[in-house]
């Protein structure tokens, strides 16, 4: 059993994955479904109005987009970097090239172990005679 600290009240609670206790977390996701349904009403909202007329920060606005929970539209303004390239992007950490390129990456890392592998197998399941 692991106890913590919730992160904004303070209370201890039994940790379960996220910093927050439950009552925190049920608040946060009530704060979350708010914000969606002002982007979806005002699409155009920069984020600055977004967390003024909302009550949330900015610092979880933005850890929201980055974890593609929220997407703003391209008129209101709000572009991010992408953590590899820099290049903009309306939501998530990296662009779509840095994300096929890491993904290919790890796609080949996994197939050349397997590659070798094969290749071991075959010469050793081979019949040999002795003379």
């Amino acid at each position: 059993m692991d106890i913590r600290n919730c992160k904004l009240c303070g209370r201890m609670f039994e940790y379960a994955g996220s910093p927050l206790c439950a009552a925190c977390n049920k608040q946060m996701e009530d704060k979350f479904m708010e914000v969606k349904e002002y982007i979806r009403e005002n699409p155009s909202s920069s984020i600055a109005l977004v967390a003024e007329d909302t009550g949330v920060a900015v610092p979880q606005l933005k850890r929201w987009i980055k974890e593609e929970r929220l997407t703003f539209s391209k008129d209101s303004g709000v572009v991010i970097q992408c953590e590899k390239c820099g290049a903009s992007i309306l939501t998530g950490r990296f662009c779509k090239d840095c994300k096929k390129n890491m993904t290919q990456k790890l796609e080949d890392i996994y197939a050349e172990p397997k590659a070798a592998e094969r290749q071991k197998t075959s010469t050793s399941a081979k019949m040999r005679f002795i003379k």
